[in-house]
Order: structure tokens, then C-alpha cells, then sequence
């Protein structure tokens, strides 16, 4: 009896360790992607995501289980096709276009029996309304009745090494009860829980309230930090008292704003959505958007401000950057707060000077210098700015030589040191 086989549309943070761990579970794996690039270093074995080192790609190739590619026509005679692809704001709007090209690009190879799920993330409807048909169309086939349909959001954490894909929860839906049980059935193959729900609406709109709780909670978080400068107030140590608190709170911790696919955009897609359907406002996202947005900006003033009181202006002065990736121990470059810092320092005349250990070189922003985090470095810069608070930096020798730090993440501590 063959393997079953499964497309994978899309090899980026989602699709890439699904690929993989699903090819370790005995499937035989598409992995799909319009950028033949990527596709290229995929088949030479080069790894592009953190959490998916180069060895554990060898193997998946090795194993011959594993076939990157960017044509559609590999996707021929598949069981279960999951739809992992960008879905981007343009101003303001969502941005469908890469599911659409998905769904029309995989459509003509739907069969009878087999599933299709999308996990992208996207407002609740976009199953039903925008992918059905599409597959429809192109295959002559109906859902439900013909094949299968479902959603199940993705919630990978690029760089956590405790919960990780095959460990995390996964929600599962389907358009009718046999597209549940079809989809439910493949998600238990590489994860040890599934957490089934009765529609595709109700699964979209869980990814967006788990996400939304971030935003709306960390701009929270950043505003309370914002004043507490004002009241002179170490917000850290009142964030740190707090957590001892064994019920009734969860901690969020303050930074130079958010970052990734998910923060500065899930939340956009249930606002734009609640506007466009019921011609109302969804205030607490709108405002918490607003407030973490203005994180960057607060922090180059506060810089700007810190480099006053030692008698340096911030044009002309030289500035290393600790961390430009949205969160630490990844090189995940999207939507960094970290890239909208350096490119306001630069703006405002500084020469800015970065370490960025995981970021690949074509994705720092320009007029920031790449260096490494040496001695000579921090001896030579009028500020240390720590940023993102990647693990392998050495905040002691930083604490040690620096004549002035700003510190977004409370890493450091000294009489040089100032934290957001």
C-alpha cells in the first residue's frame, strides 16, 4: 500500500516544518512553492528556517519522501493538500491574492476523496466563500460531497524550543462532519492533540482572538510604560511584582513594538472584517494598533533624549544595534519593530551599526552596517541599543564597556544602563 501523499503549498515558517514533520510521520511530501529559488536551495539540502535545521532536511530528502518544487503539476494524484501561504495588509486591506493563486493553482488536481486545508491565517469566511469556489471551479467537484474542506489555524512559534509543532495544540474544522472527521484524521498523524470545532468560521476567528489577546495586552503593557517613564516608575519591577500574583494574571512584557506575520496584522483582518459586515469599529484593536505602532518612534526619542544627557547629539553618532529580528534566537525579519528603529536613527543622521547573528544579509534594511558584537564595537559606539535580546549576545562585556545603553528587553543592568 503507498504512502499517502501530501502537498504542502507554501515553504516558509508554516509549511516547511509541516513538511518535515510530516515526512517523518511516513507520508510522501510535496512541498510547493512559487519561489524557485527557495525551492532550489530546499533540493541542495539548505535550510532557511531556524527550527528546521539542515539535517533534519538532509534526512527528509534522503528519505525520498521529500520533493520541493514549484509545479503545480507534482501536486497530481494527492490525498491532502494544506495551504500555508502569506495573507499581507495592503494598506489596511487583506491581502487574499496568495491564497486565490493557491486554490486556482491546485484546483484542477482536487479529486474525490481528498482534502484540502488552508491555514492561513485570514478573516472567518475565507474557507467557504473565497477558497471553495475557487477549488470548485477548477475541478468540477463540490465540497462537501465530492471532497473535503477544512481550516486549521497554524500557531508555530519560529524559535521556541519547548512547544513546537507535533506538541502544540492543533484546531482542527471541516465545511461538513466528514470533512472534520478527513481533516482531524491527518492532523492526529502529526500531532499528539487535535482540538476539534464545529465550523471553519468558528477556527478562523480562534486564530484571531488568540492573537488579538496579544496585541490588545502588549499595547496595554507598552502604553503603562510609556507613562511609567513619565512618573519616573520602574515598570519592570512593578511587572516582575505583579507575576507573583498566582491567579488573575498573566504577564506581557514592554518592547520597541511587535512584529511578525501574526501581531501587527491578525488583528487587522477582524477589525477590517467587523467593519466591512456590521459597518462598526472594533475600538480595543484599533487603539491597541495605534499604541504599538508608536513604539518605535518612542524609542528613538527616548535614544535621541539618552544621548543628550551625555552631551552627544544622535546625528553623527555612531550606534550599535543589539538585534534586528521581530523576536530573539530567530532570524524572522517580518515586520520587525527592530528594522522600523534603525531606519528612524538612521533617518534622524546617526551611522547605525548592527549585530544580527540569524538574519540572512539581503533582508537587513539599508544604510545599517552588519557587524560583530566585539569589544571594539561597543568601545566605539555612542550607544548600545539593545533591540531584539537574542540569547547569544554577551550582555556582561555590553554592561561592562558601554558608555551608554538603551535597553528595550531588560537584559542589562549597570550605571550606564537605561531600560525602556
Amino acid at each position: 500500500m503507498s504512502a499517502e501523499k501530501l502537498v504542502v503549498i507554501g515553504q516558509g515558517y508554516v509549511g516547511l516544518p509541516l513538511a518535515m514533520r510530516a515526512v517523518e510521520a511516513g507520508m510522501d511530501v510535496v512541498g510547493l512553492d512559487v519561489d524557485t529559488d527557495r525551492v532550489k536551495r530546499l533540493a541542495t539540502g539548505e535550510s532557511f528556517v531556524e527550527d528546521i535545521p539542515a539535517d533534519r532536511l538532509g534526512r527528509a530528502l534522503g528519505s525520498g519522501r521529500y520533493r520541493p518544487s514549484a509545479d503545480y503539476a507534482d501536486a497530481e494524484g494527492f490525498d491532502v493538500c494544506v495551504i500555508t501561504v502569506p495573507t499581507p495588509l495592503r494598506d489596511g486591506t487583506p491581502d487574499l491574492s496568495y491564497v486565490e493563486q493557491a486554490g486556482t493553482g491546485i484546483g484542477p488536481y482536487v479529486r474525490p476523496g481528498c482534502a484540502v486545508v488552508l491555514e492561513s491565517t485570514t478573516y472567518p469566511g475565507t474557507t467557504e466563500e473565497l477558497l471553495r469556489p475557487l477549488l470548485e471551479s477548477a475541478s468540477g467537484l463540490r465540497s462537501p460531497g465530492d471532497f473535503h474542506l477544512g481550516y486549521s489555524p497554524e500557531r508555530i512559534d519560529p524559535g521556541n524550543p519547548t512547544w513546537r509543532l507535533e506538541n502544540t495544540p492543533k484546531v482542527v474544522s471541516g465545511v461538513d462532519g466528514a470533512s472534520l472527521e478527513r481533516v482531524d484524521e491527518f492532523y492526529r498523524r502529526i500531532v499528539t492533540r487535535t482540538v476539534p470545532v464545529t465550523s471553519t468560521r468558528v477556527a478562523e476567528l480562534t486564530k484571531l482572538i488568540e492573537n488579538t489577546y496579544r496585541q490588545v495586552n502588549i499595547a496595554l503593557i507598552n502604553e503603562l510604560t510609556m507613562l511609567s517613564h513619565h512618573l519616573d516608575i520602574d515598570v519592570w519591577q512593578a511587572i516582575d511584582a505583579a507575576e507573583t500574583k498566582p491567579f488573575g494574571f498573566m504577564p506581557f512584557r514592554p518592547g520597541p513594538g511587535v512584529g511578525g506575520h501574526c501581531l501587527p496584522i491578525d488583528p487587522c483582518y477582524l477589525s477590517w472584517q467587523v467593519k466591512r459586515r456590521l459597518g462598526r469599529q472594533f475600538r480595543f484593536i484599533e487603539l491597541a494598533n495605534d499604541i504599538n505602532h508608536e513604539m518605535p518612534e518612542h524609542v528613538a526619542q527616548r535614544i535621541m533624549a539618552g544621548l543628550n544627557r551625555t552631551g552627544r547629539a544622535v546625528s553623527g553618532a555612531r550606534l550599535l544595534l543589539l538585534g534586528l529580528a521581530y523576536k530573539k534566537n530567530t532570524g524572522d525579519m517580518r515586520d520587525s519593530p527592530a528594522v522600523d528603529v534603525a531606519r528612524r536613527l538612521c533617518d534622524l543622521g546617526a551611522e547605525v551599526r548592527a549585530v544580527e547573528p540569524y538574519a540572512e544579509p539581503h533582508h537587513i534594511p539599508g544604510g545599517v552596517l552588519v557587524v560583530p558584537l566585539t569589544e571594539q564595537e561597543v568601545d566605539a559606539a555612542d550607544a548600545v541599543i539593545v533591540v531584539t535580546d537574542h540569547d547569544v549576545f554577551d550582555y556582561d562585556m555590553v554592561e561592562r564597556r558601554a558608555r551608554y545603553v538603551f535597553d528595550t528587553r531588560n537584559r542589562c543592568s549597570g550605571p550606564a544602563v537605561e531600560r525602556l
